[in-house]
This record gives structure tokens, sequence and C-alpha cells, in this order.
């Protein structure tokens, strides 16, 4: 049985360190490390630490810019754009979408098909998988419409909307005594319990437990762990550390890995798998679920996203808002839904770095010499463009900010054995910027949903 694990909203030292209190200490029935998917909004993100949780194998996937329910294209396309070109995460990479609030209308789904997203995953199951009439449904594809919220979202359902190849993956709730009368979606540690009027953490133990045991023995679809890091925060500036709870979700998922055959995945992890089953047996062979790493020299110092070769390599972009650290040059401006890649600001003797080109891996880019590390057919990378421009146009990586190139991306890159230009490395630690990003916003990144 799966249980996804994913965060939504921004990317900050104090969200990562929430997700690894359960993650880090963890493996796989294969042995590897649990990997979870990322819906990341941009306000108060720190860029440089989307790229390191990329390269450490966990999806990163849109949130929208600034965090707007039924989201108007600009900003579903303008975060792809942004996270392309300032954390180097190839457009292809950013397969799903999630709403924020889970407030998503029909032009929301028909507007992820037009960006070419793999899968949305706003919807929810409201009805337990013990009852005949469920809709707690395994991942599927909206080529004959959609199956869940059909009372709440407007021409969906009945087939309709016709979106062929792009997939759902509803959101499991969990429920307590009260059954239908008591669903609990998104951070249900936050709620009370069975009717009562204080948080319970043993009452929430326990029903979670219920939950999941109804789907572990029915027909095992996945169920969630749906946070919002922030809540589950101990080291977010002025805000209590939520111990008890703490406890409890990893007394949980300790709980759920005693059980046979119980994987933590990524939405992407997941999805993999429906589109490519096997029998159980054979689960540790997928490729998704194996263990992988980029083979990169310690030694090498190189921005890509992997602390012990970009320290000392970082950008440092010092907005009175929101700074950020970044390995891919800061822009003039913060990025917005009508400029999402602006012009890269260039130090006084140094020189523009280099976006991620279509032609090489996160990992294997060096963004200030503007080369790609990777020699041989086991990390050789292509990019696919996407019709996120104006009117539609196909867009790629690379250049240096202020505009993307038209698919085919003509951006080459330098082999690394070649002669390289000089360049003069950024400045910066990017973890400082966590708690300084949260002090500046500390009221505007609270959000549920």
């Amino acid at each position: 049985m799966f249980v996804v694990f994913t965060a939504d909203d921004a990317i900050q030292s104090y969200t990562l360190d929430s997700v690894n209190q359960f993650l880090a200490h963890r493996k796989n029935p294969n042995g590897c490390s649990p990997k979870m998917t990322y819906y990341t909004s941009l306000n108060y993100t720190n860029y440089t630490l989307v790229t390191d949780w990329y390269v450490a194998g966990n999806e990163i996937a849109d949130h929208t810019m600034t965090h707007v329910g039924s989201p108007p294209a600009d900003e579903i396309n303008g975060n792809l754009i942004a996270l392309n070109s300032l954390a180097g995460i190839p457009m292809s990479a950013i397969k799903g979408f999630r709403a924020p609030f889970l407030n998503y209308s029909r032009e929301t789904l028909e507007l992820l098909y037009k960006a070419q997203f793999l899968y949305d995953s706003s919807a929810s199951s409201a009805i337990p998988v013990t009852d005949p009439n469920t809709d707690c449904y395994w991942p599927y594809t909206m080529d004959y419409g959609m199956a869940n919220n059909c009372l709440d979202v407007p021409g969906t359902c009945r087939g309709e909307p016709k979106l062929p190849g792009m997939w759902e993956l509803p959101m499991a709730a969990f429920f307590d005594k009260r059954g239908t009368s008591g669903v609990h979606l998104m951070d249900p540690w936050l709620d009370t319990a069975n009717g009562e009027t204080a948080v319970n953490d043993t009452a929430t133990l326990e029903y979670m437990k219920a939950t999941f045991t109804d789907h572990y023995n029915g027909n095992r679809q996945p169920i969630g762990i749906f946070t919002h890091p922030i809540h589950l925060s101990t080291t977010y500036p002025g805000v209590a550390s939520p111990d008890s709870t703490i406890k409890m979700l990893n007394a949980f998922l300790d709980w759920a890995q005693e059980q046979k055959d119980v994987w933590i995945v990524s939405n992407e992890q997941l999805l993999d798998y429906v589109r490519h089953p096997v029998p159980l047996s054979q689960l540790d062979s997928v490729a998704a679920l194996k263990c992988a790493s980029p083979q990169i020299d310690a030694n090498t110092k190189i921005c890509n996203g992997i602390p012990q070769n970009e320290e000392g390599l970082l950008s440092h972009c010092q907005f009175s808002d929101f700074p950020f650290y970044t390995c891919y040059g800061c822009p003039e401006v913060l990025p917005t839904t009508d400029n999402p890649n602006p012009p890269q600001q260039v130090p006084d003797g140094q020189n523009a770095r280099f976006r991620l080109p279509a032609n090489c891996s996160t990992a294997f880019w060096d963004p200030i010499q503007g080369q790609c590390s990777c020699t041989s057919d086991t990390c050789a990378f292509t990019d696919n463009s996407r019709p996120i421009g104006p009117n539609g146009a196909n867009l790629t990586g690379g250049g240096i900010g202020g505009s993307f190139g038209a698919s085919p991306s003509t951006t080459s890159y330098i082999p690394f054995n070649s002669v390289p230009p000089r360049f003069s490395p950024g400045v910066g630690n990017a973890f400082a910027v966590g708690v300084l990003g949260a002090v500046i916003g500390a009221l505007g990144v609270i959000n549920r949903f």
C-alpha cells in the first residue's frame, strides 16, 4: 500500500526541517529513502532550497506564484517559468499541480491541460472506502471527465471536462468515529476529533490508524499525509514547537511501516507505478522507487543543488520583502505574473550566470561556467518545451534571464573538458535566509490550505 507524503506553499529551511523530521530517518521496503511531493508557491520561497530538494530526488510541483485559488493562467504558468529560471527545475519535471485552498474550477483543469501538466491533485474524496458508494479512487485519467467533487465544481463530472491523458490524483480523507460527518483532509492534526472542542493527538492517531486499516484491508487505495509544514515546524521564529503532534505523526508512520508492503512515496512515484503496474513481488524493481542520486565528485565546485558542491557559490538576492539564494543569478526585480523571468542582476566585476538549458540536467549543469559535466549516456538529458509563453508560444529554459527561447532550444553548453571562460563565484550561505525570510514574512505565509 502507498502512503503519499506531500507539502504545500513556500520552501524555506524551516519547512524542509519540518518534512525531514518525518522522513529523513525512514526507509522503504527496498532500503531506499522515501521521497515526497512539494507543491511550491513563490512568496517567501528560497530558490536554492528548491534546487537542493529536487536534486535530492523529491518532486517539485506547481502551487501558483502567489497562492491564489481558481488561478488564472499567468499564476500557473508563471510559477513554471520562475521555478525553471531561478531554481533550475526542468520544464518537464514539473508534472503536477494543486490549487491553493483546494479551490479549482473546470477552467483550472483546462488550463493545466493546455500547459501540458501530467496530473492535478486538487480534488478530494469524502466518502469512506468501506462505503459501497465511495469516491476514494485510485488515480484516474480525465479522458471521460472528473469523478470527484461533482456537487462542488460546476461543469465537471458526467463526462466533463474531457482531458485525454491528464490524470487526477484525488486526496483521500481520514474519518473519525462520526464517519462522513467527521472528515479530515489536510493537516488533520489541527482538527478536533469526534465532535470534541479541543485538539487531541491521541484521538487523531486513533482515527488515522482506523482509516489506514480500512484502506489496507480493502482495495488499498493510496492514503495521504497532506501537510502545510509550517504547522509542524520546530524552527519557525516565534511559534511554539508542536512536540506532541510531531510525536503522534511519527508514531503513525512508524506503525504504518510495520504493516507489510507499505511504501511512502511522492505523487510522481505513485503515478509512475499506476501507469506501469507490476506485481507486488516486483515493486522493488520499479525505476521510480529505486535509490538514485547523481554521481558528482564531492570535491567538484559547481552550483548544482548538492550542498557540498555548491558551498560558497550561491548568489544572495537581497530583496527587502523576502531575500533568497539561487545558483542562477539574482533577478533585477522579484518575479511577478507579468514578468516571471526578469532580467538578471549582474554584480560589478562578475558575469551573468547561465540558466539551465534544455540539454543538461540540474545536478550536472554549472551555471557559472555555462558547462555540463555529463559526458555519458547514463546522465544524458533532454528537457521538453511547454506552451506557456505569450499566445501559447512554446518555451524552454536557458539564457540568462529576461526572456526564454522558443522550441526547440538553441541553448548549448561547453563540455566540461573544454577551456572555460572565467567567472566570479557567488556568495553566501543558503540556510540563513530561511530565518530572515520567516521574520520578514511571518504573517504572509501561514495559510491552512
